[in-house]
């Protein structure tokens, strides 16, 4: 069967964002040229802007479709019938296991986000923030319920958000950890800095 002509424009649009996604993390937005993605993609330098117009919408594309698909991938996690405690260790778990299979992406996301322009910059920023809501409310709903003792649940999203991240520079798969260990230890140091103080019974 012939292949269609706008699956063979979606499957390169595709193909284009991959090597961009790997070029920017290995080298640096700034230093990438559209050339360059094109050559590692297999298409003539000319064909890429048929799909992008220029570099900062590729970036754009990147952080924008990145964090739509967390987004979307934590509406699926069922968190509602929980208790603040085993809510932070299930976003602890998603966090971990869904940015470990896309380091590239978060590298880019958070390296990169000063090389967007203002609109997209707002764009993406908004998106982050939506994101980071998620830890503070259950951080704040903890503080509501007497489970967290903390003071302020905005500052502590942020600081176990970014430790979070942090396991993507230094994971590696041959490690002496396994990831569930490595989640424990992150669902440890959550409850410390959300002042813990009261245990329930994980249903994760």
């Amino acid at each position: 069967m012939a292949r269609k002509v706008g699956s063979s424009g979606a499957e390169t649009a595709q193909k284009l964002r991959q090597s961009a996604l790997t070029l920017f993390a290995k080298d640096g937005y700034a230093a990438v040229s559209m050339r360059a993605i094109a050559a590692k993609t297999g298409v003539q330098a000319g064909a890429i802007y048929n799909h992008f117009p220029n570099k900062q919408d590729l970036l754009k594309d990147l952080m924008v479709v990145h964090m739509e698909t967390l987004l979307a991938a934590w509406e699926e996690v069922d968190i509602e019938s929980l208790g603040p405690a085993a809510q932070l260790e299930s976003f602890v778990r998603f966090h971990v296991r869904y940015h470990l299979r896309r380091s590239k992406e978060l590298f880019i996301s958070y390296m990169e986000l000063r090389s967007l322009e203002e609109a997209a910059f707002c764009e993406v920023r908004a998106l982050r923030r939506e994101y980071e809501a998620i830890p503070r409310t259950i951080l704040e709903r903890g503080k509501a319920d007497w489970s967290f003792s903390l003071v302020e649940p905005d500052v502590t999203a942020m600081a176990i958000i970014a430790a979070l991240n942090g396991i993507s520079f230094w994971y590696k798969e041959s490690g002496r950890l396994s990831v569930s260990e490595i989640e424990d230890i992150y669902i440890a140091l959550a409850g410390r800095m959300a002042g813990q103080i009261k245990k329930e019974v994980s249903d994760v």
